[in-house]
């Protein structure tokens, strides 16, 4: 059945594969972006399907539309864009949510919002399960987006208890592929770009903090699919369950890349989560979620994506 979908931060990394794939399985999208972190190159190739359409708008002012559903993706999602400016961060993710949850509200439309692993801090506990409460700094430097994001959530359920918004969660685990932001300072961006460029690459740490990389194509099934289940709005963890050290990622890259890069280590910043992995226990009960792109394969497609953006910006 088609309907009309609102996607915020729809020119954002995630956010613009969300509108492809709605618009070509022909529904009515609407793609809002204030392009602080998300870019027009993303949506462009869009422009010309006449069941799209872009509004500049920043999510923490009001905006009154008619949707049927709302993917509420407005937000920076790396630690250099949110750490720019907290207290836009914060703002974007509780005005922000606070804004669509209230259109939600009005025209009965069901929204998902994008929360994240972050919510989870430094975890005491590995993998991480949706029940698990998180261990937070609640006043350092990625307080902004952990708290913003938490916030979020209780947003959604309050909205969900007080005034039957029917809403849905999902925490998106370290997600790359093609339309990451250049310049995001997350470690398969750095690590593909640093490569590419033969300069040399950069690990905060020693190396032995742990991540589990999901490849976009995989999320995005999971997003999709979690918006169209009945009976079942979540939290649910949405990632790969693949866990691999950041020294791993970085040998796999210069493998891959056939760079002369060298590794350097550099001190870790505050509060960087030292293990990261999903439990994907209920996605697999409740969406039938499967991961089909294994880490080596989606590095090659990704690397090839920034291996023609580069050279298209000389």
């Amino acid at each position: 059945m088609k309907k009309r979908v609102l996607v915020t931060g729809g020119a954002g990394f995630i956010g613009s594969h969300i509108c492809e794939d709605l618009v070509k399985k022909g529904h009515d999208v609407i793609c809002l972006d204030n392009y602080f972190t998300g870019g027009k190159e993303n949506i462009n190739h869009l422009r010309d399907f006449k069941n799209f359409e872009l509004i500049r708008h920043d999510v923490t002012e009001e905006i009154r539309l008619e949707v049927d559903q709302i993917y509420n993706f407005a937000c920076p999602a790396s630690p250099i864009h949110y750490q720019n400016n907290p207290i836009k961060t914060i703002k974007t993710n509780v005005l922000g949510t606070l804004n669509m949850l209230g259109l939600a509200k009005r025209v009965r439309a069901r929204i998902l919002q994008a929360s994240t692993s972050e919510i989870y801090g430094n975890p005491l506990e590995h993998p991480q399960k949706e029940e698990y409460w998180g261990n937070v700094n609640t006043i350092g430097i990625r307080s902004c987006y952990d708290e913003g994001k938490r916030l979020s959530e209780t947003l959604c359920f309050d909205y969900h208890r007080y005034n039957s918004v029917d809403i849905k969660v999902i925490r998106i685990f370290n997600t790359y592929g093609p339309r990451m932001h250049i310049e995001d300072g997350r470690v398969v961006s750095n690590f593909i770009v640093q490569a590419l460029q033969n300069k040399d690459i950069t690990i905060y740490g020693d190396g032995s903090q742990t991540r589990s990389f999901c490849y976009v194509d995989d999320l995005l099934k999971g997003i999709i699919d979690m918006m169209n289940t009945e009976n079942f709005i979540g939290p649910v963890n949405l990632g790969n369950d693949g866990e691999f050290t950041v020294k791993e990622l970085a040998e796999m890259v210069i493998r891959l890349t056939g760079t002369k890069s060298k590794i350097i280590y550099k001190a870790l910043p505050q509060d960087d989560p030292a293990r990261r992995r999903p439990d994907l226990t209920i996605a697999r009960e409740k969406l039938n979620y499967q991961i089909t792109i294994q880490l080596e394969e989606g590095l090659k497609k990704t690397i090839a994506y920034f291996d023609n953006y580069l050279k298209n910006m000389k």
